[in-house]
């Protein structure tokens, strides 16, 4: 059978912050999946900082959004119709296809998951690409070891908010997150056991971050970048780490560039980047640990959810812009 399909595509390239022209909603007539296929009906989507970076037309480590087509992102759906006799309709999958009400996707390309183990949006999210980032960042990037003094920006996100609980049950002699809001910080150091917290509008972040860990830091995991990273260098003891996983507060503006970098030197301090797909392989290890400590409630998590395809534009600029608390989920069916 063929469907009628509604998705969002990308307008305009955008010169800063996105706007609601940076997007349009069309419709799209699918076909019936071919032999390796299936037609999967999207139940929720992501919306990530990542995507950002892919509405430039610039060369990194995955390929930009072309304009006049759909975006692209994690989804998870059920099955309609299938070309592969490993899927039958009615299953549920994860894969690569958001920003729409209907996908073909090929089905190598995709994962069963099993929605009686955890709500859908989990596996978008605390059991998805944001909690492998955290874990495989924390433990692999920054070399986490017991007893180290950890700072997290963005720590109330959907991967800072995994980072500090992980640090916690891992041994850290003290986890300090940052976040915007004094709700926020409340939540991270109530819910999630972070040790400090501070809102990043109250001051400057060095000073904060001073007050927070007098005696300095082992380990930076970065989601901000600019003055946070400064931050964290000023405040980092020699042979610290930093875990470069994201520099939202730069996507949108012309950065200055990092200021104190010279401190790496005297310091011999290692920044590294990393990306998640580098890391696949270590997703059965994750999902075994973290699936534990969530049946053992020794892990929390939030979402912001917002529902309706044709609101997933405004759920994408508002976390850019901070507005959520945890993984931010657009829901397209119940």
């Amino acid at each position: 059978m063929s469907v009628l399909s509604t998705e969002v595509r990308l307008a305009a390239r955008p010169h800063g912050w996105p706007t609601a022209e940076t997007f349009e909603i069309a419709r799209t007539e699918l076909g019936d999946p071919g032999p390796g296929s299936l037609l999967v009906r999207n139940r929720v989507m992501s919306v990530d900082p990542y995507m950002r970076g892919r509405m430039d037309d610039r060369k990194s480590y995955v390929a930009p959004y072309q304009v006049g087509h759909a975006l692209e992102g994690g989804a998870v759906g059920e099955v309609v119709e299938s070309g592969d006799e490993a899927f039958k309709p009615g299953d549920t999958v994860l894969h690569g296809h958001g920003w729409r009400e209907y996908a073909l996707v090929d089905a190598r390309s995709v994962a069963k998951v099993d929605p009686s183990v955890a709500p859908l949006s989990a596996y978008l999210g605390v059991l998805g690409m944001p909690g492998l980032t955290a874990y495989a960042g924390l433990l692999r990037t920054a070399e986490f070891k017991p007893g180290d003094v950890v700072f997290v920006s963005s720590a109330a996100g959907a991967v800072g908010q995994v980072v500090g609980q992980l640090a916690r049950h891992k041994g850290a002699a003290k986890v300090i997150g940052s976040a915007g809001s004094a709700a926020k910080v409340a939540y991270l150091k109530d819910e999630l056991g972070f040790d400090e917290a501070f809102d990043y509008h109250d001051g400057p972040v060095r000073e904060q971050l001073q007050r927070a860990a007098p005696d300095g830091i082992d380990v930076y995991f970065d989601n901000v970048g600019g003055e946070h990273l400064e931050a964290a260098i000023a405040a980092l003891r020699p042979y610290g780490r930093v875990a470069l996983c994201g520099a939202i507060s730069q996507y949108n503006v012309a950065g200055a560039g990092i200021r104190n970098l010279s401190l790496a030197i005297g310091k011999r301090l290692t920044l590294r980047g990393y990306i998640v797909s580098d890391h696949n392989r270590q997703m059965p290890e994750f999902l075994t640990e973290m699936g534990g400590w969530l049946r053992e409630g020794k892990v929390r998590y939030d979402e912001t959810v917002v529902d309706g395809l044709e609101n997933a534009p405004a759920a994408f600029m508002g976390m850019l812009a901070g507005e959520n608390t945890g993984k931010m989920i657009v829901r397209l069916a119940a």
